[in-house]
């Protein structure tokens, strides 16, 4: 049997991996495990239990306050206990997180393979975003196999001197998340949703991300209730339990009538709400990937990106976190049917639904148990009028 650790910590690493997950424990031949740090606790339950993930080890390292020091030094003791124990012929980890990077370290200090899932994305600014980039390319060096979901990412690779035999092209697998997790007869639980008349502009925002906190955040919530104000449009606002987020959206977004402040959502309710909301604004790289999948444009609340497929394809505009800028694009969107419309029928560039497969034959190819390496994905055309 090949034994595989597929290693996540929080939950967006959680939702992509699910259905990889799903994929290799009813694969033959294949004895799959899931190890999580758990750096994110509560969040990352959300996604566990709905997609039925039911982790062999948890090191349950959620702390108040925890530094990115503190979670690295936890999750490199934590996993060379379980990778000593456990004995896997591969780990994979998933994209560009603390735990990411450290369970490709632990792997590589104990001599074990390393599969990378979502590997090559790049903004060439190590300090953007904060600490993913970092981690990414980290990652990108200790890893063995590089499961590129897009041919720009494995050109990223390519150019930093990466055999090219090691590298897939496969899609993202959050395209594959999504075939499970939304549905046109769903029915939120949250009682303020159900109250919501989706046939009129509904805007759903998300904003987390370290470099975002302090003078961007507040500029984004300000250009966020200008636009609640003058198009009298409903806004949907997850919030995240990171103080550096909660306190500045409550201050400035709290108590209006027509602004509607949550606590996390759980992964098959935010897909859901995605897809009945008009537009959305997000500094989160996974939603630059899953809302085009749902027909719906996105604008990048940062200054770059490293999903440039996207905006070359038309899916996603990104727009900083200057309070003009953010009100002026959206605005534009929400008035402009054209310019909405051909945001709306740009083809998602980051999958087909079948990057699970791919990772799963890939890897079955690079152990010799399948003879034929397999065919790389490339994206579709542009949506007709």
């Amino acid at each position: 049997m090949l034994k595989i650790i597929s290693v996540f910590g929080t939950r967006p690493e959680a939702i992509k991996m699910a259905p990889l997950v799903s994929l290799l424990g009813s694969t033959e031949g294949i004895k799959s495990l899931t190890a999580v740090t758990a750096q994110h606790r509560e969040m990352l339950d959300q996604v566990l239990t709905p997609f039925g993930i039911r982790p062999a080890y948890d090191l349950d390292l959620m702390r108040p306050r925890q530094t990115l020091t503190e979670i690295t030094c936890r999750s490199l003791t934590g996993l060379e206990k379980i990778f000593q124990e456990a004995g896997p012929d591969l780990v994979l980890v998933h994209g560009d997180t603390t735990t990411t990077f450290a369970a490709s370290l632990a792997a590589f200090y104990q001599g074990i393979p390393t599969g990378h899932v979502e590997a090559g994305l790049r903004t060439h600014r190590k300090d953007s975003p904060f600490p993913e980039e970092i981690n990414r390319r980290l990652t990108g060096a200790l890893a063995d196999l590089h499961f590129a979901p897009t041919a720009l990412a494995r050109d990223n690779l390519l150019g930093e001197g990466v055999p090219p035999g090691s590298i897939y092209v496969t899609g993202n697998t959050v395209i594959d998340a999504l075939k499970t997790t939304v549905r046109e007869d769903f029915r939120f639980t949250e009682p303020r949703l159900l109250e919501i008349d989706f046939s009129r502009p509904v805007l759903l925002a998300e904003v987390h991300r370290r470099e975002s906190w302090g003078a961007p955040l507040e500029s984004i919530c300000r250009a966020l209730r200008r636009l609640v104000d003058e198009l009298k449009l409903l806004l949907v606002f997850p919030v995240h339990r990171n103080p550096a987020v909660r306190e500045p959206v409550e201050r400035l977004l709290g108590g209006h009538p027509r602004i509607l402040l949550l606590d996390p959502l759980d992964t098959a309710t935010f897909h859901n709400l995605m897809h009945r909301c008009r537009l959305v604004l997000t500094d989160s790289g996974g939603i630059q990937e899953e809302a085009p999948s749902l027909g719906r444009p996105v604008l990048v609340l940062r200054e770059v990106t490293e999903r440039p497929e996207a905006v070359e394809a038309g899916t996603v505009q990104v727009v900083g976190t200057a309070e003009e800028a953010v009100f002026r694009a959206a605005r534009r969107l929400i008035l402009d049917p054209e310019a909405y419309q051909a945001m709306a029928r740009a083809v998602n560039p980051y999958g087909d639904g079948r990057a699970s497969t791919r990772i799963r034959d890939a890897i079955l190819y690079h152990f010799g148990l399948i003879p034929t390496r397999p065919p790389d994905f490339t994206a579709g055309k542009r949506k007709p009028e």
